[in-house]
């Protein structure tokens, strides 16, 4: 580019560039080493006058791009000239310029991509109405501006992009929009999503979590009710580890939403399914040592029948709870009317011999003494562990003996 062309871009000097344009038209395709051309310089420092003037003069300067793949109108929205992206925006409708518009630079980002993401919703809107198609670009990374506009939070340039009917709704990591809106816990453009594209519901992202396995994760209780209020089955969904929903509450400790999962799904799936562990939520409680949902589940008629369910080493939750060391849980365990203290696993141990994990990690032997002496479910359990034909328990007792007499 000629350094007089140059200096005028960036300085705005309009009559400069014209002067010079009228003695060698072919000066304003000059480009720098990095593919700028006038009009990108001059979109660069938000020169509106000098940017007019050049598409007057060389309307194919709105269509050049540079090494990083952007028109003039992506440099003006990059660097945040809102009203200059809008004259431009314009230039490139008055001139049928669709490729301009639609020009995706070298990360795969269109104009409506950058005007979500900076925020500009007006500029955005505008793109959407100029060009539909830009709804249905996606970046390197995967993702659409659907996805953008849902993570913003833009509710009204996201009901826009949903009315058209082959936008695109990706995301990074394989996630949707309906995915951002679970995180961001916005309910109204979830309501939207599930009356318009309710299979977005249904697809689970890199990490096989469905937007209702994130909202449990996250604790959203509001976006799970909207979920489950336009289609409860979600709430039967079980994840390719075959761990459910409840699994997924149980895992995190949230009551509230395990709660709420009840009340749509009564008879929602607590455990593991084509699995090799068969957990079930009161294992995977107690794994993670949550007392409180522990209780809850205890306290809940609907999930009495895992008190005493085996895994598929054939332990009990009890096993579970000893190995954990939580004296809450134990506690809630024993003091609960249907617990069977005399289960033993694969290997014919009962609870009892999980002590030894015990004794080797006590904090105290306090709790070794309330665990199993305490209790006079544990002292059946102790007494049938000795009658029963474990011989290792023979050498076990006197340590127990010794350690409840100190």
């Amino acid at each position: 580019m000629d350094r007089r062309l140059l200096k005028a871009a960036a300085s705005g000097d309009s009559t400069s560039m014209e002067e010079m344009a009228s003695q060698d038209q072919s000066i304003l395709h000059g480009k720098t080493p990095q593919g700028n051309t006038c009009l990108h310089i001059s979109s660069i420092h938000g020169h509106q006058v000098f940017c007019t003037d050049a598409v007057a003069l060389e309307e194919s300067l709105l269509a050049t791009v540079n090494l990083d793949g952007e028109t003039p109108l992506l440099t003006a929205i990059t660097r945040g000239w809102v009203s200059l992206a809008s004259v431009l925006l314009r230039c490139c409708r008055s001139r049928r310029l669709s490729e301009a518009i639609l020009q995706q630079d070298t990360h795969g980002c269109n104009a409506l991509h950058y005007a979500i993401r900076s925020g500009h919703r007006e500029l955005a809107l505008e793109l959407i109405a100029a060009e539909p198609d830009l709804s249905k670009h996606v970046t390197k990374f995967n993702d659409s501006p659907m996805y953008i506009a849902a993570k913003r939070n833009f509710a009204d340039v996201f009901e826009e992009l949903l009315n058209i009917p082959d936008c695109s709704h990706a995301g990074r990591c394989d996630n949707n929009a309906l995915h951002a809106a679970a995180t961001n816990g916005n309910g109204d453009i979830a309501t939207k999503i599930m009356r318009m594209r309710p299979e977005m519901a249904r697809a689970a992202n890199k990490y096989g979590n469905t937007p209702a396995r994130l909202v449990v994760l996250y604790n959203k209780v509001d976006m799970l009710r909207v979920l489950l209020e336009h289609d409860c089955s979600l709430g039967y969904e079980v994840s390719t580890k075959g761990f459910s929903l409840l699994h997924a509450a149980a895992y995190r400790g949230h009551i509230d939403v395990a709660r709420e999962i009840l009340k749509h799904c009564p008879d929602a799936p607590y455990c593991q399914v084509d699995n090799q562990d068969g957990l079930t939520l009161l294992h995977t409680t107690i794994t993670n040592n949550h007392a409180e949902f522990a209780d809850f589940i205890l306290r809940t008629p609907q999930l009495r029948k895992v008190i005493n369910m085996q895994d598929n080493q054939g332990k009990p939750p009890l096993h579970y709870a000893v190995q954990s060391c939580n004296p809450k849980i134990v506690a809630a365990l024993l003091s609960h009317e249907d617990i069977d203290v005399t289960m033993i696993d694969n290997n014919g141990d009962p609870a009892t011999w999980e002590l030894w994990k015990v004794i080797q990690n006590a904090k105290t032997l306090n709790w070794v003494r309330m665990l199993f002496f305490n209790s006079c479910r544990m002292k059946c359990a102790c007494l049938y562990a000795i009658r029963s034909f474990v011989p290792r328990m023979r050498s076990f007792v006197p340590s127990l003996l010794l350690l409840n007499a100190e």
